[in-house]
């Protein structure tokens, strides 16, 4: 579909699991769109062809979207509409497509959401913790500064985190979270949602770090961790740890002393001078 002016891109999400978490005005959306951008054009196949959606499927993923973003905010320059969707659930979540989103914006074409299923989003309206807020960390770095950076703010954090987990890890990051801290901490681990074998298991990091060590699942997996109930009060050398790594990521004094007092339960004077020495 063409129209006069810049056309529209649509970011549609899809189902992960259950084919029936899908809207009727997602249907609508990518049978009316010039083409649909997908992550992996075989898998997406046969979702559009399950709801009757014979619009042309093109590959939009991590090793081509540098090349292929400046031809397709051409093609929404020149009046048409673009649906972009992932292999499941919804777009730019740990998926592609911040890229085009971005370059679209900036290019002042319109960029329309189209809500749908979301694997983060079930996994917290399921897990029956305190959700007044959350931080999405999407899938943690696998190792090194980054990934211990990661886990500890997870420890000191005062409300929800989400994590997605590839299946074989699940349980070394419980582990490391325990280790870390946060061993007595409420956590649920949600596997399968909205799909058959579908399970959301609960109990403490430290409980589950060691049932999935001798199980480790199946699935799909989100983990979401409450927040501490207080700020756990770290010590003068783990506080200065933490400056280190903050300071080596670019960080800002200011930046540093709010992190080391809001995440890690340092009284502000000392993050204030810890952060300026």
């Amino acid at each position: 579909m063409t129209v006069e002016g810049p056309g529209t891109l649509y970011v549609v999400s899809t189902p992960i699991g259950n084919m029936g978490d899908f809207s009727f005005r997602a249907v609508e959306v990518l049978k009316q769109v010039a083409a649909v951008l997908a992550e992996d054009t075989r898998h997406s196949r046969h979702l559009l062809d399950r709801y009757s959606i014979a619009t042309p499927l093109l590959p939009y993923h991590e090793h081509n979207e540098a090349k292929a973003t400046p031809r397709l905010i051409e093609r929404l320059q020149n009046g048409e509409q673009l649906a972009l969707i992932s292999d499941a659930g919804t777009p730019l979540l740990s998926d592609p497509g911040a890229r085009l989103v971005r370059a679209a914006v900036e290019a002042g074409i319109a960029v329309s959401p189209v809500p749908g299923a979301s694997a983060l989003l079930a996994a917290l309206v399921a897990s029956g913790l305190d959700l007044d807020r959350f931080t999405f960390y999407g899938f943690l770095p696998r190792k090194g500064g980054e990934r211990r950076s990661a886990l500890a703010e997870i420890v000191y954090l005062r409300h929800a985190a989400v994590v997605y987990e590839a299946p074989a890890r699940v349980g070394d990051t419980l582990a490391e979270l325990a280790a870390a801290g946060a061993g007595e901490r409420a956590t649920v681990v949600a596997r399968e949602l909205t799909k058959q074998y579908e399970e959301l298991r609960r109990g403490t990091v430290a409980a589950l770090a060691a049932y999935y060590l001798d199980a480790p699942p199946r699935g799909e997996v989100v983990i979401v961790v409450a927040g501490a109930s207080a700020p756990l009060g770290a010590n003068e050398e783990e506080l200065r740890a933490r400056v280190a790594e903050l300071r080596a990521e670019g960080c800002t004094p200011r930046d540093v002393a709010a992190a080391l007092a809001s995440k890690m339960g340092a009284a502000r004077n000392l993050a204030y001078r810890l952060a300026h020495e």
